[in-house]
């Protein structure tokens, strides 16, 4: 806006949390200037000008998640803030994990607070009603939340009313979903090769044990089998605008996704996801000091889970049929402990239904000038309905024939928060006082019944999968471990306090305290003190910094807080087992019982404490904004099992739950913005961020260790022992393959009995042998560094923005590689490098089953670094002309890519894996893998 476009001297002034909007100050006599806006983020329990904020706080504006083809709001940004690691589902509907700052404990999750309700899961929240979000990444922002907040929060404001004249919104788009990077497996000649090269290998002679191509004629790519193109397709329409008094914002939207996997040919429902979402915003202004609202949100979802038939389609041999051309039916491996794949896919079903009900009633009063009360209630109540069916199998042989079987969960949560928070806000002189004090109190409560019946009809229709239709009938609605089954209702119950002071705008201090009780924390310990405190000096608004023209800002802030989390698994009670057969006393037998499980009735909180340092710059008329930050976080009495080997008889010797671990994450994360107009009619803007990450393990319960994660034949790949990160891959680090037999059995490998073609561990404590003592560390899952980067530009009505993100120096458990039973496939990287002879390959061992060889090694552990092209999208706006002729405001075309390019080694579908269990978070073993998806849109508002 130039000076001749105004009347009257003015200044514009926008207060838009989470945006970036620039004013202009016309004096008559002067020319422009350009005056900044206050840039305004969310903080606990209130908002701050970004200026004054001490503390690390990432944004997040409606752009970030607009037009972006995901259903959890969280996936679209990946690798947009520093210090934030985000871990998509591939599958429809799936949340990813959200890990800030590293691993801040072994169980909980990121907690998101929508409209004052606190939660974990947001894949109800439609992304187009979201207006900003701040990611709370350092313990001085989170403590303030106390109990809940002990692996990092992100704030969520959704979008309300605004403006005199009402505002229609149409958002839509169409796109095509594909499975990328499918691992190439062996076909039927080369399975047929490697089957019978692993027998010769194993000495076996009889010619009837031998596969010939004239017995299979088969060529199957199971793969191919279980996957398809598939669509997804968004549709939202929103209303705001302002009647009196009355602030409104009104939405519905649906989204549907037909999920990869291949199904309905059977009975089976598929693996799509489909939502419908509505949302209602209001704030009423009664005088000019009492104001009152409402945010409302139901959400309907439904969930086809289909088994994922993912490792099965993997291990499959190729030498089979989906059908059996004799029978018409699914074709029966005889022989083989593998399922048909394409009939796993087809004759189970299962279905999730879920709704969301989240209301929010507010209410604010001012009063004696200085004060705010508000008081603030929200209700979330959440019920599930899901069900598995297992047709009876005609296609197996008789004796592995069961009946049907019908299970159903019906859960129901009933949660709700109550704050109430006074704020007193003064000024004297250049001392600025914020004071807020506070009362929360929350309460969860979850309860479920499970039922199971046989022999249940199934007619094509969800109505006759009910048990009531079957025999054998049993229900529970208590606790089963067997079943993981629980009901659980916990509250807390919290007093905290804050002060916000500035002293002209430069001198900062943030100091707040929390005390919360918990019900899920035993008597002695129930009751925990948070307190944090940061500092911030902004540099630029010193008398020395009044003469130059190239800092916009310069702010320096250090920060500590602590923090709990109370939300780990626990018992209170022995279980004690009766002894089969009692006890005997000579020739006489005497009932017995025996402790089977052995507790720790005295688990406390887990801590989180920890600080930073940051420093914070704007430049060249705040067109380059620069923010680097150092930290370290600590968290303390981790509750997670360990050896407990002075136990004994106990079935949980190997996984004694206590609060036994402490780990330390320490980083560095930075990123730069630049945005500029070159003129009216082109812009671009250039963005960039980096975190590096060093997680180790610090302290465990008696210098103890637990040996967890995936297994095979006993043989785990995870270790948590102090002085690693945690996943830790722990297995034998192979140094080559032996050539010859001589050399084999001159290494004295597995008590002499080594043959040519095995992998050659190293013997690490040199004594000759090779045994458990010989296992290593292998590397973990926890990324070195991950980044960000990305341009979008302005060129007069076309727009373009692509987005780049990537991680390394992280490792990845094939575990699917591993998994060898018997006669399952190989992939064909395998055989192309495979061990055929002396000489032939150092790397790859020989085809085998042998159990000696087929140790957790480093083999399994792959490079998980990679980098992606995350977005990739055009748009194009409709001349003025064109929309004012339609009546409309605005309307935009766009073309959208995602995920369209990955590049890696690693030798799976996808580096991203999605394990919501952080002890295992890089192992893949049966990982639902991340599409390309290719959408087209449109955005509508008049």
């Amino acid at each position: 806006m130039k000076q001749r476009d105004l009347k009257y001297s003015c200044l514009i002034a926008v207060l838009y949390f989470g945006m970036n909007v620039n004013g202009q100050t016309t004096p008559k006599d002067t020319a422009v200037k350009e005056q900044k806006i206050e840039e305004v983020v969310l903080i606990g329990y209130g908002s701050q000008k970004k200026e004054n904020v001490t503390g690390s706080i990432g944004l997040v504006t409606a752009k970030d998640l607009a037009d972006k083809p995901n259903a959890n709001p969280i996936s679209s940004i990946q690798g947009k803030l520093s210090g934030v690691q985000i871990l998509n589902s591939g599958a429809p509907g799936g949340s990813p994990r959200v890990d800030i700052r590293g691993v801040g404990s072994l169980t909980g999750k990121t907690v998101f607070i929508v409209d004052g309700m606190i939660t974990d899961d947001i894949s109800f929240l439609n992304p187009q009603d979201i207006e900003s979000m701040s990611v709370l990444k350092d313990p001085s922002s989170l403590a303030i939340f106390g109990a809940r907040a002990s692996n990092g929060a992100v704030i969520i404001k959704t979008k309300t009313g605004r403006g005199k004249k009402p505002v229609f919104n149409f958002n839509s788009y169409l796109g095509i979903k594909k499975v990328t990077n499918i691992p190439e497996m062996a076909n039927s000649d080369q399975y047929i090769e490697l089957y019978n090269e692993k027998l010769r290998n194993e000495n076996v002679t009889d010619p009837t044990k031998f596969l010939s191509r004239s017995n299979f004629p088969a060529d199957t790519n199971w793969f191919k089998e279980i996957f398809r193109t598939s669509i997804i397709n968004s549709n939202d329409f929103s209303a705001s605008g302002n009647l009196g008094k009355l602030n409104y914002y009104g939405s519905i939207g649906n989204l549907q996704d037909e999920g990869n996997l291949a199904a309905g040919r059977g009975i089976n429902s598929g693996s799509g996801f489909n939502r419908l979402n509505t949302k209602l915003n209001l704030t009423y202004k009664i005088t000019d000091n009492i104001t009152i609202g409402n945010n409302f949100s139901f959400s309907k979802m439904r969930t086809d889970a289909a088994q994922n038939p993912l490792l099965d389609a993997y291990t499959a041999p190729p030498i089979f049929s989906t059908m059996n051309p004799t029978t018409g039916d699914y074709q029966f491996f005889n022989g083989y402990s593998i399922p048909n794949p394409r009939a796993k896919l087809d004759l189970f079903r299962s279905q999730i239904r879920q709704e969301r009900l989240l209301n929010n009633i507010w209410g604010e009063y001012k009063f004696l000038k200085d004060f705010t009360l508000r008081v603030s209630y929200t209700s979330d109540n959440i019920n599930t309905n899901k069900y598995e069916y297992s047709p009876t199998l005609t296609y197996v042989p008789v004796s592995d024939q069961k009946p049907t079987k019908l299970i159903t969960r019906d859960s129901r949560d009933r949660n709700y928060v109550w704050d109430n928070t006074l704020t007193w806000k003064k000024s004297f002189g250049d001392h600025n006082f914020e004071v807020l004090a506070g009362f929360s109190r929350t309460r969860n409560s979850y309860a479920e019944t499970y039922a199971e019946a046989q022999n249940v009809p199934y007619d094509g229709t969800n109505e006759s999968l009910s048990i009531s239709n079957g025999t054998n009938v049993v229900i529970y609605n208590n606790d089963r471990k067997d079943l993981n089954l629980n009901q659980d209702q916990y509250r807390i119950e919290s007093f905290f306090g804050r002060l916000n002071y500035d002293y002209k705008g430069k001198y900062l201090l943030n100091a707040s305290i929390r005390r919360d009780g918990t019900s899920q924390i035993s008597a002695d310990d129930r009751n925990k003190i948070f307190p944090a405190v940061s500092v911030g000096w902004v540099v630029t608004k010193e008398d020395f910094m009044s003469e130059q023209n190239t800092f916009n800002l310069l702010k320096l802030r250090a920060s500590y807080g602590k923090l709990g989390n109370p939300n780990i698994r626990r018992k209170y009670t022995l279980n004690v087992s009766s002894i089969a057969g009692g006890a005997y006393y000579g020739n006489t037998g005497y009932p017995a019982q025996t402790i089977d499980e052995i507790i720790d009735p005295n688990i406390g909180w887990e801590t989180t404490s920890g600080g930073d340092v940051g420093l914070e710059m704007a430049l060249f008329n705040n067109k380059l904004k620069i923010d680097a930050t150092y930290f370290s976080k600590d968290s303390k009495d981790v509750v997670y099992g360990i050896v407990q080997g002075t136990v004994s008889g106990a079935s949980n010797w190997n996984d004694f739950v206590t609060n036994a671990y402490s780990f330390n994450n320490r980083g560095f994360e930075a990123s730069i913005n630049y945005n500029t107009k070159i003129n009216e009619n082109i812009g671009i803007g250039v963005y960039g961020n980096y975190t590096a990450l060093k997680n180790e393990i610090t302290s465990v319960y008696r210098d103890s260790y637990l040996a967890a994660g995936a297994s095979l034949f006993g043989n785990s790949v995870i270790r948590l022992q102090e002085g690693q990160a945690v996943g830790s891959y722990y297995g034998y680090q192979v140094t080559g393959v032996f050539q010859t037999d001589a050399e084999a059995v001159a290494s004295g490998q597995n008590g002499g009995l080594a043959k040519a073609g095995w992998f050659k561990f190293a013997d690490l404590d040199g004594n000759g042998v090779i045994d458990t003592r010989d296992k290593t560390f292998l590397g973990n899952p926890i990324p070195k560094g991950t980044y960000g980067f990305g341009v979008n530009m302005n060129i007069y009505d076309f727009d373009f923005a692509i987005d780049f993100q990537g991680v390394f120096g992280n490792k990845i458990y094939n575990y699917n590689r591993e998994q060898r039973f018997g006669n399952e496939n190989w992939d064909l990287d395998f055989y192309n490098n495979r061990w055929r002879g002396e000489g032939s390959s150092n790397s790859y061992a020989l085809t085998t089953n042998n159990q000696s060889v087929i140790l957790p090694s480093s083999f399994y552990v792959e490079s998980g670094s990679y980098i992606r092209i995350r977005n990739i999208q055009i748009g194009y706006n409709l001349p003025k002309a064109f929309t004012s002729a339609m009546s409309i405001t605005k309307l935009r075309l766009y073309l959208s890519a995602q995920n369209p390019w990955t590049s890696f080694k690693y030798k799976g579908f996808s580096p991203e894996i999605m394990n919501t269990d952080r002890v295992q978070m890089g192992v893949d073993q049966n990982i639902y893998p991340i599409s390309a998806i290719y959408t087209f849109g449109m955005n509508l508002t008049f």
